[in-house]
């Protein structure tokens, strides 16, 4: 029996790992000591859609993206995640997003909750095991070893690890390190857009209508603005939510949001976030992107910016006295009162303010006054690895997936990607 080894436990490794099992003998190898990665580590968003956290069509017809879309439902379906899709109520707000000069992105979701997540990634790791992969935690791969252009074995603080087949998928945090391979071993890479913008709070009572009425936990609105024609969408709502700090490492942080299944406080939250591409002399977007957050976190004194949006709208910074007045009691209380367009670029201002003043057609009360903004909120994305359509590298048996290798953004869409890199090796070895 061939043997594959698997970097990483997040969502893309663990689905990769799931698929080969019991056709290869399978060796996942996880730097941290938990399974699941950051992504199962939050508040557990799932969105069963092929253009929703990356586009699976790039790699497949859509009916493939559709099954396989299904197929990480199903699994998840039996580790008691449920499901919901109401589709004539997301019929009618399609409708009325249309009609209000955005659009709605109809989906089928889950939401796990912080809280239950625990009881799922333990589920998960009990599958593999059961089938047989050999699970080795507090393993960190260092470097890869390759012999005329095939990787033989993996170097690790644990020693080495030799196989027949190779699939890269350490996640986002560890995405410095697979870069810098793919670079070392010569092959080709890209940079991706990166997304800049805020943290929107309000209260619950907002957002009801849309989580309530019709049924949809994590409305995903896409918005083209007036003034720059730049691409905005709506994601990550928590209703019943926090504003959270996140560390994006080297001392730089900016905000995210979460929200639990058995408890909640009276708000919620979501990102609002422009899409940025960058071309010729400055094309990294990620160097682009901590800029803003380093600029961001001066001004904020080490602490992230709070703003009420009457405040930002009146060019002027917010206070402590000022926010007193907002009838949104902020649940992120670390944080700096101040004024976001001292940090951010105007463009990005420009489109925070059009995209809530078009928002507040479907979501009344979202462009109010008292509305609590948070900044920065930066979604990096590491650079694209370049690949055939089955992820397979310019390394005959080395095959990389999710969101560290740039070709997905979140749990759904790297499992996606994970299974497509397995079916890739399967494909592979039996020729």
């Amino acid at each position: 029996m061939k043997k594959v080894i698997v970097v990483g436990a997040g969502p893309a490794g663990i689905f990769a790992a799931n698929e080969l099992a019991e056709k290869f003998q399978v060796i996942v190898l996880e730097g941290e000591d938990y399974v699941g990665g950051a992504g199962l580590h939050s508040d557990g968003k799932l969105n069963y859609n092929p253009y929703i956290g990356g586009k699976l069509t790039e790699f497949l017809n859509e009916d493939q993206a559709w099954k396989l879309i299904f197929q990480i439902r199903d699994v998840f379906k039996e580790l008691g995640v449920k499901f919901s899709f109401h589709e004539e109520e997301q019929e009618k707000l399609e409708a009325h997003a249309v009609k209000s000069g955005l659009k709605f992105v109809k989906i089928i979701q889950s939401h796990i909750g912080s809280d239950h997540l625990p009881k799922v990634m333990k589920g998960l790791k009990e599958r593999l095991e059961k089938k047989g992969v050999d699970i080795h935690l507090n393993t960190k791969v260092t470097r890869l070893l390759v012999e005329n252009d095939k990787v033989v074995s993996v170097q690790t603080n644990q020693g080495e690890f030799k196989a027949d087949f190779f699939i890269l998928a350490p996640g986002r945090a560890a995405s410095n390190w697979l870069i810098e391979e793919m670079g070392r071993i010569g092959n080709r890479m890209t940079f991706n857009p990166i997304d800049i913008g805020v943290r929107v709070e309000v209260l619950n009572e907002v957002m009801e209508e849309i989580t309530y009425n019709f049924k949809c936990w994590d409305p995903k609105f896409h918005i083209y603005t007036p003034s720059y024609d730049d691409f905005v969408r709506t994601f990550c709502t928590c209703p019943r939510g926090f504003v959270v700090r996140e560390a994006y490492g080297e001392g730089l942080f900016g905000v995210n949001g979460y929200s639990m299944r058995d408890t909640g406080s009276s708000n919620v939250n979501f990102a609002l976030l422009t899409n940025v591409s960058l071309t010729e002399p400055l094309e990294n977007t990620t160097e682009y992107g901590r800029r803003i957050a380093q600029l961001s976190n001066t001004i904020g004194g080490g602490r992230p910016l709070i703003q009420r949006l009457g405040d930002l709208r009146a060019h002027r910074r917010s206070t402590w006295e000022r926010i007193k007045k907002s009838y949104v009691e902020p649940t992120l209380r670390d944080v700096t009162p101040g004024d976001i367009s001292m940090a951010y670029p105007s463009r990005i201002v420009k489109n925070v303010l059009e995209s809530l003043d078009i928002l507040d057609k479907v979501i009344p009360g979202v462009n109010s006054e008292s509305t609590l903004i948070y900044a920065p909120e930066i979604k990096f994305y590491a650079m694209r690895i370049l690949t055939d359509n089955h992820l397979r590298t310019r390394i005959s048996n080395l095959y990389v997936a999710g969101d560290g290798a740039g070709i997905s953004r979140g749990i759904v869409g790297a499992a996606a990607t994970g299974i497509i890199a397995a079916r890739g090796v399967m494909s592979q070895a039996l020729t």
